[in-house]
């Protein structure tokens, strides 16, 4: 737990800040609420009167600087991160604390790692991007499923969402992602980001029960084809999404989340649906949950935890700077969220799932034509999801060959 400590969160009273902070208070730690908007941050401190407050802008580095002060480690949780996570990852490695985002924009966390990952380790400390539902969420599932594999040829992550009400920073980071790359699109194909104008196909993939059959949109790449590719080697990284889900974000008057229940979440509900393949052989692992951005925050805070313990961090053989290597067991961060009353994974092995079934390569079948999609649906980026139903944690674990099944192994919570 926390005991008390300090952590830093800037953009505290956005929509994600919101849960993080939350999630830091139900796990003992002090949120220290940082923000650039006065107004915003006030009205927030006075729900939050025990919790310092302090504006501070991303144009001036001494402002970052004071926020920072007696922080552990800083959460951020404004975009868009295009603008924000350099100034704050600079004023984290001034501070010599540890950076966590939940940024899910592509560009902005392929800069995270290229300009700061020497930096971030020369430095003795840990930057973190994309501890997210996008970005953080995939590539633990994907990395999990792979177990004792140390590559694979293909990863593929199907997100299966009952429909998508962005946020205002879900839209405006889609905006400036489309700017960024002059409005083409994105994919992850022989080991390297490529930029494209090929419309996006609409297939069919086969979720879990209950979800079972969806139409997705191939190729609506996330911030999974940066952070899985940062530490495994699989050339070919694919993400998917539901179309609902897809028409919803590229809606010309999408509505914002509506909260449901007592912790703020809306009623939306995912599945995310991972398969890897090395060679003849298939791992498939499956998360379910509520609310897509509400999951940021046990996400993001677990890893924070686990960077700030380190009797915790020992004991389980992890360095904080081996968060996304390949030394890091995912499945030891996963497993306290898969213990939470509201979280379920699971690791499955369905044969009548299977995406083996002509040769080595993934190829379903079209059933929709083209797709096209607009600039903010086309901007392939996201956010945040969370929790699920009433299951306590339990991973299982099988393993796919052929049309085959070998025994299961099991990891529990």
């Amino acid at each position: 737990m926390g005991s008390g400590q300090n952590v830093a969160v800037f953009g505290a009273y956005g929509h994600t800040g919101r849960f993080v902070v939350a999630e830091l208070r139900e796990r003992g730690y002090l949120p220290l609420l940082l923000g650039r908007d006065q107004d915003k941050l006030r009205a927030l401190a006075q729900t939050h009167p025990e919790l310092g407050a302090r504006q501070a802008s991303v144009d001036d580095p001494a402002s970052l600087d004071r926020a920072l002060e007696g922080a552990a480690a800083v959460i951020n949780c404004a975009g868009p991160f295009a603008a924000t996570a350099a100034p704050m990852v600079e004023a984290a490695l001034r501070a010599g604390i540890a950076y966590v985002d939940v940024a899910a924009e592509i560009e902005a966390n392929l800069d995270t790692f290229a300009h700061f990952a020497e930096r971030a380790n020369a430095a003795g400390t840990v930057v973190l991007p994309a501890m997210a539902f996008y970005g953080g969420l995939g590539d633990l599932l994907v990395t999990t499923a792979m177990g004792d594999w140390t590559a694979a040829d293909e990863a593929h992550i199907a997100y299966g969402l009952s429909g998508w009400n962005p946020t205002g920073g879900t839209v405006v980071s889609g905006v400036v992602s489309q700017q960024r790359r002059g409005g083409r699109r994105v994919r992850y194909t022989g080991g390297q980001v490529e930029y494209h104008d090929d419309a996006l196909p609409t297939l069919q993939w086969r979720f879990p029960a209950p979800l079972g059959s969806q139409n997705v949109i191939a190729e609506f790449t996330m911030a999974d084809i940066v952070t899985i590719a940062s530490h495994l080697a699989v050339p070919e990284i694919r993400t998917y999404m539901t179309a609902k889900a897809a028409a919803d974000l590229s809606a010309p008057n999408a509505s914002a989340p509506t909260a449901v229940d007592e912790r703020g979440r809306s009623a939306q509900t995912f599945v995310v649906d991972v398969l890897v393949r090395s060679g003849g052989t298939e791992r498939r692992l499956a998360a379910a949950g509520q609310d897509i951005y509400a999951v940021s925050a046990p996400l993001a805070v677990e890893a924070v935890d686990r960077i700030l313990t380190p009797d915790q961090v020992h004991r389980r053989g992890l360095r904080g700077r081996d968060l996304r290597r390949p030394g890091f067991p995912p499945c030891h961060l996963l497993a306290p969220l898969t213990a939470r009353p509201t979280w379920h994974t699971r690791l499955t092995s369905d044969p009548d799932r299977s995406l083996s079934r002509s040769g080595r390569r993934y190829e379903p079948d079209l059933v929709g034509g083209d797709h096209q999609l607009g600039a903010v649906a086309g901007g392939e980026f996201g956010k945040q999801v969370a929790d699920v139903g009433p299951h306590r944690g339990r991973a299982e674990a099988q393993v796919v060959r052929g049309r085959g099944r070998t025994a299961a192994t099991r990891t529990r919570a």
